[in-house]
Order: C-alpha cells, then sequence, then structure tokens
C-alpha cells in the first residue's frame, strides 16, 4: 500500500499532474465561456427575460464571460502546469525554448479532452433552450448555425467564403494574446504583482472580443474551437460543424485551429525580439520556464 501511494503522489507530481490541470483548467475555460454564448443566445430570449433580438449587451455577456472564463481557468491551474489552456501558448512557448517541447502534444491532449468535456456539460445544462430555440426558429439542429455558435466559431457573412480573411483574423488575434501573455508575465518587465496576472491575462481576451471578435468568432485556442465542435459533430449539427460547412464558408473547421497556432509563435517572437533584448541588455534575469500566470 506505501509503495502504491507513493506511485500515485510521483504520478501527480510530475506529467501526470501537469496534464490533470491542464484538463482542469481548459475544462472551466469552456464551461464558463460556451455557457455565457448559451445565455446570450438560447437562454435570456427563451427564459422569457429577453425580448429584444441578439444585440450589443448579447455580446458583452459574452465577450466578458469568456475573459472571466479565461480568469478562473488560469487560476485553477495555473499553480500547477501554468495554466497553458491553449495548445497556442503552449507551442509558443515551446519555441521560446521556456518550456519543454516533449509536453507540448500532452499538453494539448489535456487541453483537447478539458474542452471536450465542458462542452458536453453545457450542453446537457441547456439542451432545453437550443431545442426551445430551434423549434420556435422552425430549423433542425443541422442547420441551426445560431446554437452552433454557442459551442464554435464560424467567419463573418462578409468574408464571402474567402479563407484568408479568417485565417488573418485568427493569426492577428492570437498573436495579440501572446504577445500580451508575455509582457504580463514577464517579471523582468512590468509584470503584475500580487497574483493579479490571471486577471489581466482574461480581460486581455476581452478586448480581443470587442475588437476582432466579430470577423470569426475569436477562437484564439486551437481546444477551444475543436474539443466543442467536435461535440457538436456527434450530437447532431453535422457538417457545421465538421468539415464546417454552411451557406457562406466551407471546409473552416481547419482555421481555428492552424491560425492561432502561427499567431501564437509570430506574438512571442515579436516580444522575443523587440523587447526581451532590451530587458537582457539591462541584465534583467530570463523568465521562468512554462509559467504563463
Amino acid at each position: 500500500m506505501a509503495e502504491s501511494g507513493q506511485g500515485r503522489r510521483g504520478y501527480r507530481a510530475g506529467l501526470g499532474g501537469e496534464m490533470l490541470a491542464e484538463f482542469l483548467g481548459t475544462f472551466v475555460l469552456i464551461l464558463l465561456g460556451c455557457a455565457s454564448v448559451a445565455v446570450a443566445v438560447a437562454g435570456l430570449p427563451g427564459s422569457g427575460r429577453q425580448t429584444d433580438s441578439f444585440g450589443p449587451a448579447n455580446w458583452l455577456i459574452i465577450a466578458f464571460g469568456w475573459g472571466f472564463a479565461v480568469v478562473f481557468g488560469v487560476y485553477t491551474a495555473g499553480g500547477v502546469s501554468g495554466a497553458h489552456i491553449n495548445p497556442a501558448v503552449s507551442l509558443a512557448l515551446a519555441v521560446r525554448r521556456v518550456f519543454p517541447w516533449r509536453k507540448v502534444v500532452p499538453y494539448w491532449i489535456a487541453q483537447l479532452v478539458g474542452a471536450f468535456v465542458a462542452a458536453a456539460l453545457v450542453y446537457a445544462v441547456y439542451s432545453w433552450a437550443i431545442d426551445a430555440f430551434n423549434t420556435k426558429a422552425g430549423t433542425p439542429r443541422s442547420e441551426s448555425l445560431d446554437t452552433f455558435a454557442i459551442f464554435a466559431t464560424f467567419p463573418a457573412e462578409y468574408f464571402g467564403g474567402s479563407w484568408w480573411g479568417p485565417l488573418l483574423d485568427q493569426i492577428v488575434g492570437t498573436a495579440v494574446l501572446l504577445l500580451l501573455i508575455c509582457a504580463l508575465t514577464d517579471k523582468r518587465n512590468s509584470a503584475p504583482a500580487a497574483n493579479m496576472g490571471p486577471y489581466l491575462i482574461g480581460m486581455v481576451v476581452t478586448v480581443i472580443g470587442l475588437t476582432f471578435g466579430p470577423n470569426a468568432g475569436y477562437a484564439i485556442n486551437p481546444a477551444r474551437d475543436f474539443g466543442p465542435r467536435l461535440w457538436t459533430f456527434l450530437t447532431g449539427w453535422g457538417d457545421i460543424a465538421l468539415p464546417g460547412t454552411y451557406e457562406w464558408f466551407s471546409g473552416y473547421f481547419w482555421i481555428p485551429i492552424i491560425g492561432p497556432l502561427i499567431g501564437g509563435v509570430i506574438g512571442a517572437l515579436v516580444y522575443d525580439l523587440l523587447i526581451s533584448p532590451v530587458l537582457t541588455a539591462r541584465g534583467e534575469e530570463e523568465p521562468e520556464a512554462g509559467r504563463v500566470p
């Protein structure tokens, strides 16, 4: 029994424990984030608490819902895994050589599973509201872009089916995210004190939603999009989910995966090319490996 207990402690003290933290941190992120969209899209209108059409106030619910979802996801996992809760963050930190490459794929797996399970729970709680919304609209689930949007993202109609515009949006949005994460977590710079880092990182996501969100739903996180997208594919949204096809877009699913991975690396490299050399020249110590909060 003693050896068994020591084995379990060893597992939790190493990569296994970090994967559990990434799973739970991402779970919290997606649970609260997708639930905020469910409130704005189906919950408020279906409950009789909102009579107006979806508008700016609903968008604010979504933007701040996702922002605070990031805050609490980072607080949940930060002390164990660094709370990447985003494959783009894990990849960018590995490229910066402050995170081991051998941990990238395990972190990705944990993040994806956490996102998938969280989407399933949001669906379980809001399935009545979703079904009522679709029934009122007279739209079958397989054709309901509105309720699909509770879980995953799609491009604005003004892109006209082009993949370049949404891809650029995801690259830029995620580059901004990683650039500011690097700045906010770099103790050599003016990083926030008193454990305020997670809150400010969440506010970064909020401001990205307020400034770039309408273009393509600001996934800026491959696990955030693909985990719930996979769930919606399995539960009846069909081609809208995978391959990601609707009236004005086709085969879209890969853009919220590839775009954030590219953008995250670009954002981190921009910080390391423009700010890190200045701090190094001033004799500041290198940042702690693998830490986000």
